[in-house]
C-alpha cells in the first residue's frame, strides 16, 4: 500500500487525473504466440513525462511496476506503464529520438533503498519549488517555476518554468545548483500545460480536459469560434489557462461540413418590399436569419438557406424577389401552455392536502345512506 501511495504522490503530484489520462490500453496482452516479442518498455514519471527503455536483463515486468532506469547521471526511478510490441508503435507515435541511436537501459526492479531515497527526493520538491521561486524573484526574472522533479536518486532535479518571453537564466541555474546542491536542469511548459498539472472544473461542469484526458496540445485560434458562429467574447472564450478553449477544436469540422454548401452572408436580400440583411444562423437546421433594413422593432425572419441562394441567384441575374419567403415554407404557430389563473396544476401546495378520490367519496356516502338507527 505504500508503494501505491509512493507512486500517486511521484508521478501525479496527487492528481489522479493525470494520471489516468496517460494509460494506454495493452490490446496485445491477451496476444501469446509472438514471433519476435519485443524488449522495449514505456516508463512513466512525474508531470506526465515518459520515456521508452530496453529490458537488457530480460526481467518479468508487469505494468505498474517500480523500476531504476538508466539517466544521465546516475539513475532514475519511474514506474512502468506498457511492454511488447505495442510499445513500438508508441514511439513511432511520440517520434521518440534516441540518444546516440541507442535506448537506454532498464538497470532492476526498485529496491527497498532505492524506494526510500526516491521518497525523500519527493518529500524535497515542495520546499525547493517555493524556494526557488524566491531566488529568481530575487533575480527580477520574468519567470514562474511551476513545479520541480527530483531525479530518483536526489542527484539532479528538473524545473518546470513557465514564461512569456525569453528567459536568461544562467545565473539562475548557478545560484540553484550553490543551494541544493545538486544538477539542474530548465524545462519550459506552455499555460496549457500548467492547467493541466493543477486541474480544476470547467465552466460545463466538468473536470477540465486538459488534466483528465488531453494528452497532446493542439493550436486553438478563433477561426474555430467563427466557423461555429460563437460570439468572439475573450472572457467566455478563454480557459483557465487563459488562452483559447481547447473545447473550441472538439466540433469545428461538424461545422465545417455542415457549411460547405451555404451561401455568403455579406450579400443582402433583394426583394420586392425591401433590403434584408443577415443577422445570425442556426447552421445545423439549415435557416439564416436575417432583418429588414431600416427597420428598427428588432424582428428576425428565419429563410432557409436553400431560399437563401435562390434569392442570391436572382438578384445576380438583376431580379428581386416577390417576397422574402415563400408561403408554403410559413411554419404554423405552436401555441405555447400557459399560466391559468386559479389552476391547482401550478400550485405549491397542491401536495399538501391530496383530495380523496371519488371511489372514496361513493364509498362514503353509501355508509352513511345505510347507516342502521340506533
Amino acid at each position: 500500500m505504500d508503494d501505491l501511495n509512493l507512486v500517486d504522490r511521484g508521478c501525479c503530484n496527487g492528481h489522479g487525473g493525470t494520471c489516468s489520462k496517460l494509460h494506454v490500453y495493452d490490446w496485445l496482452d491477451d496476444v501469446i504466440n509472438i514471433a519476435n516479442p519485443s524488449d522495449l518498455v514505456e516508463v512513466r514519471f512525474k508531470n506526465t513525462r515518459k520515456d521508452f527503455f530496453r529490458n537488457v536483463n530480460n526481467l518479468q515486468l508487469d505494468q505498474g511496476d517500480i523500476v531504476a532506469v538508466e539517466a544521465n547521471p546516475g539513475h532514475d526511478i519511474g514506474i512502468v506503464t506498457l511492454t511488447g510490441n505495442l510499445v513500438i508503435d508508441q514511439m513511432k507515435k511520440h517520434k521518440v529520438t534516441l540518444v546516440n541511436g541507442e535506448v537506454r537501459k532498464i538497470y532492476r526492479k526498485a529496491k527497498q533503498a532505492d524506494l526510500e531515497k526516491w521518497k525523500e527526493a519527493i518529500a524535497l520538491e515542495h520546499q525547493t519549488m517555493i524556494r526557488s521561486r524566491q531566488i529568481a524573484n530575487e533575480l527580477k526574472l520574468n519567470m514562474k517555476i511551476g513545479d520541480v522533479e527530483y531525479q530518483g536518486d536526489k542527484t539532479k532535479a528538473i524545473f518546470y518554468y513557465l514564461a512569456d518571453d525569453r528567459v536568461d537564466f544562467r545565473q539562475l541555474i548557478k545560484v540553484l545548483a550553490d543551494t541544493f546542491k545538486i544538477r539542474i536542469e530548465m524545462k519550459q511548459i506552455g499555460a496549457r500545460q500548467e492547467a493541466g498539472r493543477i486541474g480544476g472544473i470547467g465552466p460545463c461542469g466538468r473536470e477540465v480536459c486538459c488534466a483528465s484526458w488531453i494528452s497532446n496540445f493542439v493550436s486553438v485560434n478563433t477561426n474555430s469560434a467563427r466557423y461555429q458562429d460563437i460570439s468572439l467574447n475573450p472572457q467566455k472564450l478563454a480557459g483557465q489557462c487563459g488562452k483559447l478553449k481547447c473545447c473550441l477544436n472538439f466540433e469545428v469540422d461538424t461545422y465545417i461540413d455542415a457549411q460547405k454548401d451555404f451561401p455568403p452572408t455579406n450579400a443582402p436580400l433583394e426583394t420586392e418590399n425591401g433590403s434584408f440583411q443577415y443577422q445570425k444562423a442556426d447552421i445545423f437546421k439549415r435557416i439564416y436569419w436575417y432583418s429588414q433594413i431600416g427597420d428598427k422593432s428588432g424582428n428576425f425572419i428565419a429563410v432557409p438557406v436553400d431560399r437563401v441562394k435562390e434569392i442570391i441567384r436572382m438578384n445576380q441575374n438583376g431580379k428581386k424577389a416577390a417576397r422574402l419567403i415563400q408561403d408554403f415554407e410559413a411554419k404554423p404557430v405552436v401555441e405555447k401552455m400557459g399560466f391559468e389563473a386559479g389552476s391547482d396544476h401550478d400550485s405549491l401546495t397542491r401536495f399538501d392536502n391530496p383530495k380523496r378520490s371519488d371511489h372514496k367519496k361513493r364509498s362514503n356516502s353509501r355508509r352513511k345512506k345505510f347507516k342502521p338507527k340506533s
